[in-house]
Protein backbone atom coordinates (compact mmCIF):
# COMPACT_ATOMS: atom_id res chain seq x y z
CA UNK A 1 0.00 0.00 0.00
CA UNK A 2 1.01 3.33 -1.08
CA UNK A 3 -0.41 7.03 0.14
CA UNK A 4 2.48 9.54 -0.17
CA UNK A 5 4.87 6.95 -3.17
CA UNK A 6 8.09 7.06 -3.25
CA UNK A 7 8.82 8.11 -6.34
CA UNK A 8 10.67 11.91 -6.74
CA UNK A 9 7.89 14.96 -7.25
CA UNK A 10 7.74 16.04 -10.84
CA UNK A 11 9.48 19.85 -9.90
CA UNK A 12 12.06 18.24 -7.93
CA UNK A 13 12.57 15.91 -10.98
CA UNK A 14 13.10 18.84 -13.20
CA UNK A 15 16.33 20.72 -14.35
CA UNK A 16 16.44 24.69 -13.02
CA UNK A 17 15.98 25.56 -16.40
CA UNK A 18 12.93 23.02 -17.05
CA UNK A 19 11.23 24.31 -13.63
CA UNK A 20 11.90 28.04 -14.76
CA UNK A 21 10.30 27.28 -18.05
CA UNK A 22 7.39 25.09 -16.31
CA UNK A 23 6.57 27.79 -13.56
CA UNK A 24 6.30 30.81 -16.50
CA UNK A 25 3.70 28.99 -18.17
CA UNK A 26 1.43 30.06 -15.49
CA UNK A 27 0.07 31.93 -12.34
CA UNK A 28 -0.09 31.49 -8.48
CA UNK A 29 -2.86 30.59 -6.49
CA UNK A 30 -3.50 30.54 -3.46
CA UNK A 31 -6.63 27.95 -1.38
CA UNK A 32 -7.46 27.76 2.11
CA UNK A 33 -7.62 24.35 3.94
CA UNK A 34 -10.43 22.54 2.90
CA UNK A 35 -10.76 24.10 -0.51
CA UNK A 36 -11.44 21.66 -3.39
CA UNK A 37 -8.49 22.70 -6.19
CA UNK A 38 -9.63 20.24 -8.14
CA UNK A 39 -13.35 18.35 -8.27
CA UNK A 40 -14.18 14.84 -9.70
CA UNK A 41 -16.08 15.07 -12.77
CA UNK A 42 -15.00 18.64 -13.82
CA UNK A 43 -14.41 19.12 -17.08
CA UNK A 44 -11.30 21.68 -16.87
CA UNK A 45 -8.14 20.84 -17.78
CA UNK A 46 -5.63 23.31 -16.70
CA UNK A 47 -2.62 21.29 -14.59
CA UNK A 48 -1.29 22.41 -11.12
CA UNK A 49 2.52 22.29 -8.90
CA UNK A 50 2.14 22.42 -5.11
CA UNK A 51 4.58 25.33 -4.33
CA UNK A 52 3.64 24.99 -0.39
CA UNK A 53 1.24 22.56 1.31
CA UNK A 54 -0.56 19.44 1.56
CA UNK A 55 -3.76 18.10 -0.34
CA UNK A 56 -5.77 14.33 -0.51
CA UNK A 57 -6.18 13.22 -3.53
CA UNK A 58 -9.62 10.94 -3.28
CA UNK A 59 -12.59 9.45 -5.20
CA UNK A 60 -16.11 8.96 -4.64
CA UNK A 61 -17.42 5.24 -3.64
CA UNK A 62 -20.76 3.52 -3.73
CA UNK A 63 -21.61 4.27 -0.25
CA UNK A 64 -22.91 7.68 -0.86
CA UNK A 65 -20.98 10.21 0.71
CA UNK A 66 -17.86 8.32 1.91
CA UNK A 67 -15.14 9.31 -0.62
CA UNK A 68 -11.84 7.05 -0.57
CA UNK A 69 -8.39 8.88 -0.14
CA UNK A 70 -5.86 7.51 -2.77
CA UNK A 71 -3.27 10.08 -2.19
CA UNK A 72 -1.73 12.93 0.18
CA UNK A 73 0.64 15.02 -2.34
CA UNK A 74 2.98 17.78 -1.38
CA UNK A 75 5.34 20.45 -2.42
CA UNK A 76 6.62 19.57 -6.03
CA UNK A 77 3.76 17.41 -6.89
CA UNK A 78 2.04 17.89 -9.97
CA UNK A 79 -1.79 17.46 -10.50
CA UNK A 80 -4.46 17.02 -12.68
CA UNK A 81 -2.07 16.41 -15.59
CA UNK A 82 -4.62 13.02 -16.71
CA UNK A 83 -7.33 15.73 -17.96
CA UNK A 84 -4.75 17.85 -19.54
CA UNK A 85 -4.12 14.80 -21.75
CA UNK A 86 -7.23 13.40 -22.54
CA UNK A 87 -10.55 14.84 -23.06
CA UNK A 88 -12.57 12.98 -20.64
CA UNK A 89 -13.31 14.48 -17.38
CA UNK A 90 -11.24 14.84 -13.65
CA UNK A 91 -11.16 11.05 -12.49
CA UNK A 92 -10.35 12.61 -9.05
CA UNK A 93 -10.88 15.44 -6.21
CA UNK A 94 -7.99 16.78 -4.65
CA UNK A 95 -8.61 19.09 -1.18
CA UNK A 96 -6.34 21.07 0.52
CA UNK A 97 -5.34 19.78 3.82
CA UNK A 98 -4.02 23.41 5.15
CA UNK A 99 -3.20 27.04 3.32
CA UNK A 100 -2.39 25.70 0.23
CA UNK A 101 -0.39 27.57 -2.75
CA UNK A 102 -0.07 26.08 -6.45
CA UNK A 103 1.25 27.11 -9.52
CA UNK A 104 -1.93 26.90 -12.29
CA UNK A 105 -0.85 25.91 -16.22
CA UNK A 106 -3.58 25.53 -18.32
CA UNK A 107 -4.08 22.53 -20.65
CA UNK A 108 -3.31 23.55 -23.96
CA UNK A 109 -0.15 25.17 -22.59
CA UNK A 110 1.24 22.16 -20.60
CA UNK A 111 0.54 20.14 -23.91
CA UNK A 112 2.50 22.59 -26.11
CA UNK A 113 5.35 22.53 -23.61
CA UNK A 114 5.53 18.70 -23.07
CA UNK A 115 5.32 18.26 -26.98
CA UNK A 116 8.83 20.66 -27.16
CA UNK A 117 10.52 18.72 -24.69
CA UNK A 118 10.20 15.04 -24.51
CA UNK A 119 12.52 14.57 -21.30
CA UNK A 120 9.33 16.35 -19.31
CA UNK A 121 7.28 14.35 -21.05
CA UNK A 122 8.83 11.17 -20.03
CA UNK A 123 8.73 12.47 -16.49
CA UNK A 124 4.83 12.61 -16.63
CA UNK A 125 4.58 8.97 -17.97
CA UNK A 126 6.88 8.12 -15.51
CA UNK A 127 4.32 9.62 -12.79
CA UNK A 128 1.38 8.37 -13.91
CA UNK A 129 2.95 5.03 -14.36
CA UNK A 130 3.63 4.72 -11.18
CA UNK A 131 0.46 6.16 -9.70
CA UNK A 132 -1.20 3.46 -12.41
CA UNK A 133 0.85 0.30 -10.08
CA UNK A 134 0.40 2.07 -6.65
CA UNK A 135 -3.66 2.14 -7.85
CA UNK A 136 -3.45 -1.44 -8.22
CA UNK A 137 -1.70 -1.95 -5.16
CA UNK A 138 -4.40 -0.28 -3.24
CA UNK A 139 -7.07 -2.42 -5.02
CA UNK A 140 -5.40 -5.52 -4.24
CA UNK A 141 -4.97 -4.46 -0.64
CA UNK A 142 -8.53 -3.62 0.16
CA UNK A 143 -9.48 -7.37 -1.43
CA UNK A 144 -6.85 -9.03 1.08
CA UNK A 145 -5.83 -7.18 3.62
CA UNK A 146 -8.02 -6.89 6.83
CA UNK A 147 -8.73 -3.08 8.43
CA UNK A 148 -6.48 -3.96 11.26
CA UNK A 149 -3.57 -4.31 8.59
CA UNK A 150 -4.70 -1.92 6.20
CA UNK A 151 -4.55 0.51 9.34
CA UNK A 152 -1.83 -0.76 10.62
CA UNK A 153 0.59 -0.71 7.73
CA UNK A 154 -1.23 3.12 6.32
CA UNK A 155 0.13 4.16 10.45
CA UNK A 156 3.70 2.95 9.68
CA UNK A 157 4.03 4.72 6.12
CA UNK A 158 3.00 7.79 7.14
CA UNK A 159 5.26 8.24 10.56
CA UNK A 160 7.81 6.76 8.01
CA UNK A 161 7.29 9.79 6.42
CA UNK A 162 9.91 13.27 6.70
CA UNK A 163 8.61 16.70 5.95
CA UNK A 164 11.01 19.38 5.52
CA UNK A 165 11.07 22.15 7.31
CA UNK A 166 9.57 23.89 10.24
CA UNK A 167 6.58 21.29 11.76
CA UNK A 168 3.50 22.19 9.73
CA UNK A 169 0.19 20.55 11.38
CA UNK A 170 -1.29 19.94 7.69
CA UNK A 171 1.84 17.22 7.15
CA UNK A 172 0.77 13.35 8.04
CA UNK A 173 3.27 12.32 10.51
CA UNK A 174 5.89 14.57 12.72
CA UNK A 175 8.24 13.21 15.17
CA UNK A 176 7.97 13.74 18.92
CA UNK A 177 9.86 12.51 22.63
CA UNK A 178 7.82 9.65 22.83
CA UNK A 179 6.89 7.99 19.08
CA UNK A 180 5.61 9.42 15.64
CA UNK A 181 2.33 11.09 15.20
CA UNK A 182 0.20 10.93 12.30
CA UNK A 183 -1.89 13.98 11.95
CA UNK A 184 -5.25 12.52 10.36
CA UNK A 185 -8.67 12.14 12.20
CA UNK A 186 -10.50 8.82 12.79
CA UNK A 187 -12.58 9.22 9.66
CA UNK A 188 -9.94 10.73 7.46
CA UNK A 189 -7.91 7.49 8.20
CA UNK A 190 -10.69 5.45 7.51
CA UNK A 191 -11.11 7.35 4.26
CA UNK A 192 -7.27 6.36 3.16
CA UNK A 193 -8.14 2.75 4.00
CA UNK A 194 -11.65 2.23 2.37
CA UNK A 195 -12.91 1.42 5.92
CA UNK A 196 -15.57 2.19 7.78
CA UNK A 197 -15.28 4.74 10.94
CA UNK A 198 -16.48 2.45 13.24
CA UNK A 199 -14.10 -0.71 11.81
CA UNK A 200 -11.13 2.08 12.13
CA UNK A 201 -12.19 2.74 16.07
CA UNK A 202 -12.49 -1.20 17.09
CA UNK A 203 -9.02 -1.38 15.44
CA UNK A 204 -7.07 1.52 17.27
CA UNK A 205 -8.94 0.29 20.59
CA UNK A 206 -7.09 -2.79 19.96
CA UNK A 207 -3.63 -1.27 19.60
CA UNK A 208 -4.24 1.05 22.35
CA UNK A 209 -4.51 -2.30 24.38
CA UNK A 210 -1.75 -3.40 23.08
CA UNK A 211 0.12 0.06 23.68
CA UNK A 212 1.18 0.07 20.35
CA UNK A 213 -0.50 3.59 19.83
CA UNK A 214 -1.92 6.27 21.62
CA UNK A 215 -4.93 8.43 20.23
CA UNK A 216 -6.41 12.08 20.61
CA UNK A 217 -7.64 14.70 18.76
CA UNK A 218 -6.87 14.25 15.25
CA UNK A 219 -4.02 11.85 15.82
CA UNK A 220 -2.38 8.95 16.36
CA UNK A 221 1.23 8.32 18.16
CA UNK A 222 2.64 5.35 17.52
CA UNK A 223 4.26 4.10 20.35
CA UNK A 224 5.62 0.22 19.13
CA UNK A 225 6.68 0.70 15.63
CA UNK A 226 8.26 -2.71 15.41
CA UNK A 227 4.78 -4.17 16.61
CA UNK A 228 3.08 -2.12 13.91
CA UNK A 229 4.87 -3.22 11.33
CA UNK A 230 4.47 -7.09 11.97
CA UNK A 231 0.51 -6.45 12.26
CA UNK A 232 0.56 -4.87 8.65
CA UNK A 233 2.43 -7.93 7.87
CA UNK A 234 -0.12 -9.98 9.40
CA UNK A 235 1.69 -11.47 12.04
CA UNK A 236 -0.36 -11.42 15.27
CA UNK A 237 0.57 -10.93 18.73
Amino acid sequence: MGLLGNELAFARALTPQERESVMALGSRKHYAADAHLLTEGDRSSHVLIIIRGWVTVSVATDRGATRLILGLRGPGELLGEMAALDPHPRSATVRALGPTETQVISGDAFRRFLALHPRVSGLVIRQLTFRLRSADQERSALASLTVLQRLASRLTELSRAEPSGPYNPAVPGRATHTGTVVQLAQDEMAATIGATREAVAKALKLLRTQHVVRTGNRMVEILDPELLALLADGHQE
